[in-house]
């Protein structure tokens, strides 16, 4: 079996020499000139056919067909990735019209955080600042700026203190640039050479450094890999809105061939890589059958799936389902529920809320209970804090007396080769990622418009910052 690919599509278990009939299941997808020799002196050229073909797990390989000559050295694929053409030892498969090599690039997107205590009030600023984390009407996007700048004052304290707990910073950079590599080690396994940058949306390095970053490496073919599994326009939504904007006006990048998967939960793998972290944990409980399992999601506002149409809520409860499933075809029946954590501001967010879901489930006489944080792949505040802290205290002053939390996937094995599936699945799907400026992205140059907004704006804000609702959410902490 001969590594190889085709239009930029390597195929995992390569290409086979074929001297035998072709399988009726098997399509001729193109006729190829080979070339076999090294030097001019003894190179040749003939016509071979290659076929795609399914084998029996539904993988498809590829298969050639010709009048090959082989010499007696194993026939090992290389391992870079080719547009058009294919390397064997001894023998160059062409593709006339596109021979130049394509350069592969997997782009890992995620929320960053605050390295140190003094990051945290600028990290919260660029939170804010995301109109797709606060969503202003447009009359009032001038305030975004301002209105970022106020929060990101007024909570850092609280968020220092969250911080200071989990060892003054957030590990999710460094979790994350240890998923690249780990990734692109598993990619080299599979055959397909690359590279693996990290770009994050609120932190260094951010997303636009590692855009830079692809654009010098001289990538031709990119697949853009959110590490969030469900979409939603406040995390994946944000980050691509950003790829858009950056690749808009330049010549190089608007051409670049990207595939983003925008969702992944529903892949085997990844099911499968949490139900092996949920059945592995139920083991720490002495009556395992007797735990409640609770899925802990991150929230969204209510607003973000009812008015924008947010399909975060419905991937989550599929996701939910799929876990389960899983669970179930493996004997375990155990009872369980979703909530979601981390609201913030005084609007309303996706329900039911996990604190207070906690307290019921002590109420009802739930006595142990195995936390899941289902929309998380690596650990940071949320987990360390906010559930390993806070939620544990609070279930355990409910009246849970057992408490455990399954770890995030992380490093897991089955989830980083899950991850490399999706990948190569992706490449064939590349396409130009520009995308128009929208009419909403488009600004008032009218300076007598301007300033009316400004001036209502203002007035507005000012009723808004001092109602009672909102000072009372300063007070609570809730912004």
């Amino acid at each position: 079996m001969i590594a190889a690919s085709y239009n930029g599509v390597l195929y995992n278990t390569g290409f086979q020499r074929c001297h035998s009939k072709i399988s009726p299941s098997c399509s001729e997808i193109r006729s190829l000139t080979y070339v076999t020799g090294y030097s001019d002196s003894n190179k040749s050229s003939s016509q071979a056919s290659l076929f795609l073909c399914p084998d029996s797990t539904n993988k498809t390989y590829g298969m050639l067909r010709g009048p090959f000559s082989w010499n007696k050295r194993n026939l090992v694929g290389q391992a870079s990735y080719s547009v058009g053409t294919t390397t064997l030892d001894g023998i160059h498969l062409e593709n006339p019209s596109h021979v130049a090599e394509e350069k592969v690039g997997v782009l890992l997107l995620n929320l960053g955080g605050p390295e140190t205590l003094n990051d945290v009030q600028p990290f919260l600023f660029n939170l804010f600042a995301d109109p797709d984390i606060i969503r202003l009407p447009r009359l009032f996007r001038f305030l975004q700026k301002p209105l970022a700048k106020l929060i990101s004052v007024l909570r850092a304290p609280k968020s220092k203190e969250g911080y200071a707990a989990i060892g003054g910073g957030s590990p999710l950079r460094k979790t994350t640039d240890d998923q690249a590599l780990a990734l692109k080690v598993a990619l080299e396994a599979k055959g397909l050479s690359s590279n693996v940058y990290v770009g994050m949306r609120y932190w260094y390095p951010f997303t636009e450094e590692a855009i830079q970053q692809i654009k010098r490496d001289g990538i031709t073919r990119l697949v853009v890999l959110p590490l969030y599994p469900q979409f939603s326009i406040s995390t994946t939504g944000s980050s691509i809105r950003v790829l858009q904007q950056v690749f808009r006006d330049d010549e190089y990048l608007s051409s670049l061939l990207v595939s983003v998967i925008n969702s992944w939960y529903q892949r085997e793998g990844y099911i499968k890589s949490m139900a092996d972290l949920i059945e592995k944990e139920l083991q720490s409980f002495s009556e395992p059958e007797e735990a409640m399992i609770f899925f802990s999601a991150h929230g969204v506002p209510v607003s973000y799936v009812e008015d924008a149409g947010d399909p975060y809520r419905d991937q989550m409860e599929d996701c939910i389902f799929l876990i389960m499933q899983e669970l179930k075809a493996r004997g375990i029946n155990n009872e369980h529920t979703l909530a979601y954590q981390s609201r913030v501001g005084p609007v309303q967010w996706l329900k039911p809320y996990t604190d207070e879901v906690l307290v019921e489930l002590g109420q009802k006489g739930v006595k142990s209970l195995l936390a899941v944080p289902v929309s998380f792949v690596s650990e940071h505040i949320e987990t360390l804090e906010e559930i390993d802290m806070e939620y544990k205290e609070l279930a355990l002053e409910s009246g849970i007396k057992n408490w455990a939390r399954v770890p995030a996937l992380g490093l897991t094995p089955s989830f980083i080769t899950d991850l490399a599936d999706a990948v190569i699945e992706a490449l064939p799907s590349a396409t130009a990622l520009y995308a128009p400026t929208s009419t909403s992205e488009d600004v008032d140059h009218d300076p007598i418009t301007y300033f009316i907004k400004i001036f209502f704006g203002s007035v507005l804000a000012f009723i808004l910052f001092f109602s009672p609702k909102m000072i009372m959410a300063f007070k609570n902490h809730v912004i």
